[in-house]
């Protein structure tokens, strides 16, 4: 992956979570870019940096729980970078 695309994907990350509550109910995009690939010693997907139960039950998680996973893509990004 390119720098323009971690930068991308941090960028996204900020957007979505300087949101304080989602406008609508299930409005939390998903991180997915169809780019699944997943990373053998980090345990996530190299393309939206979620784990594997983190992917499966993105259609089932509340709007908080899928935040919750935004919140955690930053540091995720910085890790993945530093690899």
């Amino acid at each position: 992956m390119s720098e323009h695309y971690w930068k991308k994907l941090g960028e996204r990350a900020a957007q979505v979570l300087a949101q304080p509550v989602p406008p609508a109910p299930h409005s939390v995009p998903s991180p997915c870019v169809s780019l699944c690939l997943m990373h053998p010693s980090a345990g996530w997907c190299d393309g939206c940096l979620r784990t594997l139960p983190e992917i499966g039950g993105w259609s089932r998680a509340s709007d908080e729980e899928k935040r919750a996973v935004w919140v955690q893509i930053p540091e995720r990004l910085r890790k993945r970078q530093a690899m």
